[in-house]
C-alpha cells in the first residue's frame, strides 16, 4: 500500500484525506486519495510517495463570507444537497437538502434524460433546535428501484427556485465489479480543508467513504450550529453528485448539558440519514451496505459496544452474513483507530480493539479505515 502523510494534529483541527490505494492488479499499486477495487492478484508496494510536509502552525478557519459557503440565488432555494445510498444493495439513493425559509416541496423529480423528469418521489422534512439555533427545513427523499450503472438526473425545489443535479448508480453487486472509493475524514472547514477537498474533486473517485468528524461546529463558542450549514454548502460540489457513506465521529456527539443539550448526535442525525434498517441495525450509527464488489460495515466508536450490547450483537450477526462469493472485499469504517503511534488519541480505540479484533481476524477483514488522528500511517 502506498502512503503519503497529509494532515495535522487535532488540536490544530487541520483537515486530511487518507491517501492510500489498494488496487489489486498485476500492475504497480498507485494512489491518489482513492481506494480502487478490482479482483485479481494483490500487489502492495510500500514506501514514501510524496514530498508533502505539513505545516507546524494551525490552519485558520475559512471566514463566513468565503465563496465556498455561498448561499444559492433565489428565495428558499435548496442548498446543502447531499446523497447517500438508500438501501443495502445500491439500487436506491437518499437525497437530502435544506430549505432555509420555509418547508417548500419534499418532492424529487428524476429521470435518465437531462431536463426530462418522468419519475417523482415524495420525501419528508424535519427541523431541530440546538440551544439558540433553529435549523432550516431538512428534507430527505429516498428514490428506489434504480437501475445499476446508470446516470440519473434530478431536480429539487419549488417554482422559481429549482436546482438540478445528477448521479451515477453503482455497478451491480458482483465479485468482478471494479469501483473507486475516495477516503476522507475529519475535514472541517479550514483553509486546509478547502485544499484537501479541492484535491479530491480532481480525482476519479466514485463514492466517498467518510470516516467521521464533519463540520466541527462543536469547537466554536456555544456549539455554533450555523457551521453545519456552511459545511453542507462547502461540500455540495461533490455530495450533490456522488454518494457519501457516513460515519459519526466524536465531533458529532455534541452532548452539551451546559447548553441544555443532552441528546447525543442530535444535529448529525437530523441532517445525515443512512439506510440502517436495510441491514437490520437498530441505530443509524452502525450499519452496512454493499456496493460493487465490496461489503462495507460502519461502526460507532462512541456508542456502547461491550458484550451483548445492540452494536455488539448486530456486528456478530452482520459479519456472519457477509457473502465473499458476491462481495469479496470486506471494508470496515470507524472513527477512532485501534492502532496509532501518535501521541494524540493514543490507545483511545483500545477497548474496541479488545472487543472486536478477534472477529476481524476470524472473518478476514480486508481493510479498516479510521480517522480521528490527523496524520496518516
Amino acid at each position: 500500500m502506498r502512503r503519503s502523510t497529509m494532515g495535522a494534529n487535532k488540536s490544530q483541527r487541520k483537515s486530511y484525506a487518507m491517501e492510500s490505494v489498494y488496487k489489486t492488479t498485476t500492475q504497480r499499486t498507485w494512489f491518489l486519495a482513492l481506494a480502487v477495487l478490482s479482483m485479481n492478484i494483490a500487489v502492495c508496494n510500500g514506501g514514501v510517495t510524496s514530498t508533502y510536509k505539513r505545516k507546524l502552525e494551525a490552519a485558520g478557519d475559512m471566514t463566513m463570507d468565503s465563496d465556498v459557503f455561498r448561499v444559492p440565488d433565489g428565495y428558499n432555494t435548496p442548498q446543502q444537497v447531499h446523497i447517500t445510498q438508500g438501501d443495502h444493495e445500491g439500487r436506491a439513493v437518499t437525497i437530502s437538502w435544506v430549505t432555509p425559509s420555509e418547508r417548500g416541496s419534499d418532492t424529487v423529480f428524476y429521470g435518465i434524460k437531462n431536463g426530462s423528469y418522468e419519475y417523482s418521489a415524495d420525501g419528508v422534512s424535519t427541523q431541530y433546535r440546538f440551544y439558540n439555533y433553529t435549523s432550516g427545513f431538512i428534507h430527505h427523499c429516498t428514490i428506489k428501484n434504480l437501475q445499476y450503472g446508470t446516470k440519473y438526473y434530478y431536480k429539487l425545489g419549488g417554482e422559481g427556485s429549482t436546482r438540478e443535479f445528477w448521479f451515477f448508480t453503482p455497478p451491480k453487486i458482483d465479485p468482478d465489479s471494479a469501483y473507486t472509493f475516495g477516503i476522507i475524514g475529519d475535514l472541517g472547514q479550514t483553509y486546509d480543508s478547502n485544499r484537501t477537498f479541492g484535491h479530491y474533486l480532481k480525482t476519479m473517485g466514485q463514492t466517498v467513504l467518510y470516516v467521521g468528524d464533519l463540520s466541527y461546529a462543536d469547537v466554536y463558542p456555544l456549539d455554533y450550529n450555523v457551521r453545519w450549514d456552511t459545511w453542507g454548502r462547502f461540500i455540495e460540489p461533490s455530495t450533490a453528485y456522488q454518494t457519501w457513506i457516513w460515519t459519526a465521529g466524536n465531533h458529532e456527539i455534541e452532548f452539551s448539558p451546559e447548553l441544555g443539550e443532552t441528546q447525543p448526535f442530535k444535529p448529525y442525525l437530523h441532517r445525515y440519514h443512512v439506510p440502517y434498517h436495510s441491514s437490520n441495525s437498530t441505530s443509524p450509527l452502525w450499519y452496512s451496505i454493499k456496493r460493487a464488489s465490496a461489503h462495507i460495515i460502519v461502526l460507532s466508536s462512541y456508542s456502547a459496544y461491550g458484550k451483548y450490547t445492540p452494536q455488539w450483537r448486530w456486528l456478530q450477526d452482520e459479519l456472519a452474513r457477509v457473502d465473499r462469493k458476491r462481495t469479496p472485499w470486506l471494508i470496515i469504517l470507524m472513527h477512532s483507530p485501534w492502532y496509532n503511534s501518535n501521541a494524540y488519541h493514543y490507545m483511545e480505540g483500545e477497548s474496541m480493539r479488545v472487543q472486536f479484533e478477534g472477529w476481524f481476524l476470524q472473518y478476514r477483514v480486508d481493510i479498516v479505515f479510521a480517522g480521528h488522528v490527523h496524520a496518516y500511517e
